[in-house]
């Protein structure tokens, strides 16, 4: 198979999945199986007084019921602070809290079962403003206030600074709640084995740090927990938390049967996870000679009732608060405060996406008060090749900012001279533009491991086993593609086992946009030795010398004097003549880091230029983006049909973010239970064109291969919308979803004239 083949192959699960021939997790069905319902509360703060399940065990029908003391090991978790309530027994913080959960033999009576649960509450004072939860007399939420976690970087001397800056520009923006909207909601099957063991069929993104999170709270060892995290739909950070986990597997041991719990799309509104509302306020000044010399960043990050990778998501912001520029003064300060409201954690983009909009409305802004082109204010300000990463940490060297700044540059001047007469007087266009860098990995002084195997099986396989999930994103294509062009073997002699914690080795989460680069960290790191064990197997077989000896399709081969392959010994002769344990290599290490010890900074990032083009309606206000173009700098493409699907998506769902969504809440209760109410994208939304210009020159000297895009694709795209809304009608965004009705203000205060398409 050629390099470009194999560049742009189909995913090897594409087919099953787009003709409804897979199995999901949430599809399985087993013998005696029952159906689990979770109770949650009826308040978003309350006291209980008291919780009878009396009526709700005596129904016919039901097996188990669970509280708070049945819970045998901690009652507890979250993936770094365990501060949530399993199963609550006094306080209940949010409207996704559990108090407790029923199986029975069908979904209907375990709903009726629950019903059936009375509580007793004693409802509390809701603390639903972040912008108040620190003030004295808020009620405190945790035994530690509301405060959650506070984070900085400062440099320079930001005070002198602004006192010599000639412009200055403050504003405050505000993002909203956005749902992850995955198509498969939390849910699978907990099976309860013979021999003492349970098998977790639930879909998550760190299988091994589900099976030990279930391990405190099951007071089980963690060998006796299986994990089996894929296939699964859609994740985006969602699904990394514990979520219905906990309850299955406590109503599969109370009742000795295998249960299942699917979440319908309200249940998952309630007790999902959400991406971080925050308040950003930013004051950022330039010197005469338009570099900018000072940059105060405040941000406050809603968390909601608990913590889950709140503290992370917080550090991940204020370190991309400077974002590819250089500054020489910076004060940049994060606080997040717990509330009633939803809990807020991990989504794609992780904190950048939230930081990314108002810092590069700060740069348009700044550009258009110095009437400078924006491009080339951000080329003035930008980071070289050597310069230390945006909390001063050392950085792999790379030109990833110029790259896709220049990139975008060219594909706006081609979008200008593209651009024809609007056939419609009542809407006119924009241009927008917007750049941004991306941290891969956990950052510095978290643990971060990854590994692989490879191993030739009893079948004559080659089994490529990893540690990661199949979330939609794409690993499976990944792992064929970088195994196949390693070791020169086909498809057919390869067999890809992951996302199941008896089979595969630690590889650590399928977050951080680290899946794609660790798989080839781990290729790297096993492709010579594993090839040098099939060939001295080889050599020792058939007599032929090692050095003649190469891997290929179906087995070893020689070449001969003319060029041509002579096939030696297949796969699975070698294996028949082999163990698997003489046939096995397998390797840890971890996720590449700064030298320097500097808190959740990164070592290794992606770089991504958006160019947005919008078509406002003069009569509505609604906002149409027609054009969607990124320019992304990660290293060598992998499997580009996998990449360009990946920035793609990345690109509708943060369009949704910018135009669509908010998960609205008032008092603690959701406004938008479910998808009728909830807006995101459609086809109708997706605009004419997205181009993906893939960037994958690195260093001579960088040796860390290609980089992840599972989320720099998202990260850019709501700024660049913005500027584009701006240059079309003169509105300035300073939150979104952006609204129709104040776009639509500005135009009639304006007065846009049709016929010109010019402001008056």
């Amino acid at each position: 198979m050629k390099a470009s083949e194999k560049r742009n192959r189909k995913r090897p699960d594409g087919p099953d999945k787009v003709t409804g021939r897979l199995n999901y997790l949430t599809d399985l069905h087993f013998p005696n199986m029952l159906y689990g319902k979770i109770k949650r509360s009826a308040y978003p703060h309350a006291r209980i007084l008291s919780i009878y399940t009396e009526e709700a065990e005596q129904l016919p029908g039901v097996r188990a019921v669970v509280t708070f003391k049945d819970v045998p090991g901690l009652n507890a978790f979250g993936i770094v602070t365990p501060d949530q309530p399993v199963l609550c027994e006094d306080t209940v913080r949010y409207v996704g809290d559990a108090v407790a959960a029923v199986a029975a033999d069908t979904k209907e009576i375990a709903e009726h079962a629950c019903s059936l649960i009375a509580v007793e509450y004693d409802p509390l004072p809701v603390v639903d403003d972040p912008a108040k939860a620190l003030d004295a007399g808020t009620p405190q939420l945790h035994p530690d206030g509301n405060l959650l976690h506070k984070a900085h970087f400062y440099k320079g001397d930001v005070d002198d600074a602004f006192y010599k800056c000639t412009e200055i520009i403050e504003e405050t923006y505000q993002v909203p709640r956005q749902m992850h909207t995955y198509m498969e909601t939390e849910g699978g099957v907990i099976v309860p084995e013979p021999d003492g063991t349970l098998t977790v069929y639930v879909g998550t993104q760190h299988g091994y740090k589900d099976r030990f999170q279930l391990s405190r709270i099951l007071n089980l060892q963690e060998e006796k927990i299986r994990i089996v995290s894929s296939p699964m739909g859609g994740s985006f950070g969602g699904k990394d938390e514990l979520n219905i986990q906990p309850y299955g597997a406590l109503l599969a041991l109370a009742s000795g049967r295998p249960v299942k719990i699917h979440q319908t799309r309200q249940e998952s509104v309630i007790s999902g996870l959400k991406r971080h509302p925050m308040r950003i306020t930013m004051k950022t000044g330039v010197a005469a000679d338009g570099k900018i010399i000072a940059h105060r960043v405040d941000i406050l990050a809603d968390t909601g009732a608990y913590s889950t990778l709140g503290p992370a998501i917080l550090e991940f912001a204020v370190e991309h608060s400077t974002g590819p520029y250089v500054i020489p003064n910076v004060k940049t300060e994060g606080v997040s405060v717990f509330t009633n409201n939803g809990v807020a954690g991990e989504f794609r983009g992780f904190g950048g996406n939230q930081v990314t909009f108002a810092l590069e409305g700060q740069m348009d802004r700044l550009a258009d008060r110095l009437d400078v082109d924006p491009l080339e204010f951000r080329r003035l300000n930008l980071r070289k090749r050597d310069e230390i990463g945006p909390i001063g940490q050392r950085i792999a060297p790379t030109d990833g900012a110029y790259q896709v700044l220049q990139s975008i540059k060219d594909h706006r001047q081609l979008k200008i001279k593209e651009e024809n007469e609007m056939p419609d007087k009542w809407k006119v266009r924009g241009i927008g533009t917007a750049i941004t860098m991306h941290g891969g990995g956990l950052g510095y002084g978290r643990l971060d491991p990854a590994g692989g195997r490879l191993c030739l099986k009893e079948n004559g396989k080659i089994e490529a086993a990893f540690g990661f999930e199949e979330a939609g994103q794409g690993i499976l294509g990944v792992i064929e593609t970088i195994v196949t062009e390693e070791l020169g073997c086909s498809v057919s002699d390869l067999s890809v086992v992951i996302g199941d914690t008896s089979l595969v080795p630690s590889s650590g989460s399928t977050t951080a946009s680290r899946g794609t680069s660790m798989v080839w960290h781990a290729l790297q790191k096993m492709n010579k030795p594993f090839r040098k064990l099939l060939i001295e197997k080889g050599e020792a077989l058939t007599g032929v010398e090692a050095h003649r000896l190469q891997t290929g399709k179906i087995g070893l081969f020689v070449t001969a004097d003319d060029g041509e392959e002579i096939p030696i010994i297949t796969y699975e002769e070698l294996a028949q003549q082999s163990t698997e344990e003489e046939m096995t290599i397998s390797t840890n290490f971890d996720f590449p880091t700064t030298p320097d010890p500097i808190d959740s900074g990164h070592f290794l990032y992606t770089f991504g230029a958006v160019l947005a083009q919008v078509e406002v309606d003069l009569l509505t206000g609604k906002v149409k983006v027609i054009d969607l173009d990124q320019a992304i700098a990660a290293g060598p493409v992998v499997n580009y049909l996998g990449y360009k699907g990946q920035i793609e998506g990345g690109g509708v769902m943060s369009l949704g973010y910018t135009l669509l969504e908010d998960a609205l809440m008032s008092e603690g209760e959701y406004m938008t239970q479910n998808l009728d109410a909830y807006l995101i994208p459609g086809i109708g939304d997706v605009p004419f064109t997205m181009k993906v210009e893939a960037i994958e020159t690195l260093q001579e000297d960088d040796s860390y291969g290609p980089r992840g895009v599972g989320e720099i694709g998202s990260v850019a795209v709501a700024p660049a919308i913005a500027k584009a809304i701006q240059e079309a009608v003169g509105y300035w965004v300073r939150s979104l979803p952006v609204s129709s009705e104040e776009v639509l203000a500005e135009v009639s205060k304006r007065r846009v004239n049709p016929w010109t398409k010019a402001m008056q």
